[in-house]
């Protein structure tokens, strides 16, 4: 699945085809980097922020399904914060995949 140019204003940078970097808000990461092959969440990987909790969120959402993964991970909230990690992958997820 090839995503085109991104519209202005949005948190999502196109990389190269299949490659996105997102810049999270509101959490400790600062960049979110994914592919999207085939509707596949593939290579999830996060600058910043607890380590081996996003270790482990990467490797599981590896091969799943962009909805789904959304669908597991979206509203997903750290401690008091209103967002999570999880939660900012959901977002762009959402916003790669044109929702």
């Amino acid at each position: 699945m090839h995503i085109g140019p991104v519209k202005a204003g949005t948190n999502l940078d196109h990389m190269e085809e299949n490659t996105m970097e997102y810049t999270p808000k509101g959490v400790c990461s600062q960049q979110i980097h994914f592919d999207i092959v085939d509707h596949k969440v593939r290579n999830v990987s996060f600058r910043g922020g607890c380590n081996g909790n996003l270790q482990g969120i990467s490797r599981l959402i590896d091969g799943m399904d962009v909805d789904e993964a959304i669908k597991r991970l979206d509203g997903i909230r750290c401690g008091f914060k209103a967002t999570s990690c999880p939660d900012q992958l959901a977002k762009a997820l959402k916003e790669a995949a044109g929702e």
